[in-house]
């Protein structure tokens, strides 16, 4: 997957585009990910110890790993996904600064 938790990232398509969000959760499996704020949904809650007293809560539902993209530290534009190697680590880099986007 071209994202991982943590990255800043554009939605490009879908109900939400335009947002930008947060990765919470990575699903490389199902090539879904959690984006904070994004594609919320509503979700009926039985009354339970954590919530007394249940009712409709709102959360977010995972979406497409192709519907978003990282957002460039440099340009703030939401920019592709490139691989290079640097002091003797692989890094994702931003295609369109070239700045890296790990940490």
């Amino acid at each position: 997957m071209h994202v991982k938790k943590g990255d800043k990232v554009k939605v490009i398509s879908g109900k939400d585009r335009g947002k930008q969000g947060t990765i919470l959760e990575a699903y490389p499996k199902k090539e879904r990910v959690l984006v904070e704020g994004i594609n919320m949904i509503k979700k009926h809650a039985k009354p339970s110890q954590e919530n007394p007293q249940g009712g409709i809560l709102n959360q977010e539902a995972p979406i497409h790993v192709s519907n978003v993209m990282p957002i460039d530290p440099k340009s703030g534009e939401p920019t592709r996904v490139g691989h290079e190697v640097r002091d003797g680590k692989k890094v994702r880099i931003a295609k369109k600064s070239g700045e890296a986007l790990d940490k």
